[in-house]
């Protein structure tokens, strides 16, 4: 069983796709850079689980 993501990292994957939706895509390490680039997290723990939740949104 895994972690349960916290209500700030799905808000703010789905902000950052609804705004910046072409420049992400299904590769975690494009969408780790693009996190980095475009949001003020800052902590990279915080970037990898907002990374891998959009990730998880765009490959459904």
């Amino acid at each position: 069983m895994g972690n349960i993501r916290t209500t700030f990292v799905k808000r703010t994957a789905k902000e950052l796709i609804e705004k910046h939706g072409d420049k992400f895509n299904t590769d975690f390490e494009n969408n780790k850079q693009m996190v980095a680039e475009y949001s003020t997290v800052s902590t990279k723990h915080l970037r990898n689980q907002i990374a891998g939740y959009a990730t998880h949104i765009l490959e459904q």
